[in-house]
């Protein structure tokens, strides 16, 4: 049985997290994990890393001033790029990173802000928000920079997303 620990990313978790990502086959930059640190340093979001039995499980990040724009207008922090090593799913893994996340959230906001792809790779992830109690923001599919309208054509990616919310 993993026993998950939850914690602020720290300045040498960046090719750690790297590394445990590309064993899976999954590119994710170690430049990315250190601009984190150096945001999470500036108080521009929160990283929360999980480890099992001392091993890199997953994480989570936390924007106080998320890009996209109905929550960067009323101020909802928003919990982004959420990833738990394959591994690592459906332990409670993912369960306890949201956890802290939210209670994090709720010492300076009521609500918390998510957004998720919309094709089958992210329907683990679809189910998850909504049993959890998110629900959609009411503005429709965006997708880099506007919101998407009938009869408008885009390229499904994982640019393409649904945006929700919940009470927290």
């Amino acid at each position: 049985m993993n026993q998950f620990l939850i914690r602020s990313l720290k300045d040498n978790d960046p090719l750690m997290i790297s590394d445990a990502f590309a064993s899976q086959g999954w590119h994710k930059p170690v430049e990315l994990y250190e601009k984190y640190a150096n945001e999470q340093a500036d108080g521009l979001r929160e990283t929360l890393v999980a480890e099992a039995d001392g091993q890199f499980a997953g994480y989570v990040n936390i924007v106080w001033m998320s890009d996209y724009e109905h929550f960067k207008e009323r101020s909802i922090p928003e919990i982004q790029d959420f990833n738990v090593l394959i591994k690592y799913r459906r332990l409670g893994c993912g369960t306890l990173l949201l956890d802290r996340a939210e209670d994090i959230i709720a010492h300076r906001s009521e609500l918390a802000g998510i957004g998720v792809g919309l094709f089958s790779d992210y329907g683990a992830a679809q189910s998850m928000y909504v049993k959890r109690g998110y629900v959609p923001d009411g503005q429709g599919i965006y997708r880099n920079g506007e919101y998407l309208h009938y009869g408008q054509q885009t390229v499904v990616d994982d640019d393409l997303n649904l945006y929700f919310v919940k009470k927290l």
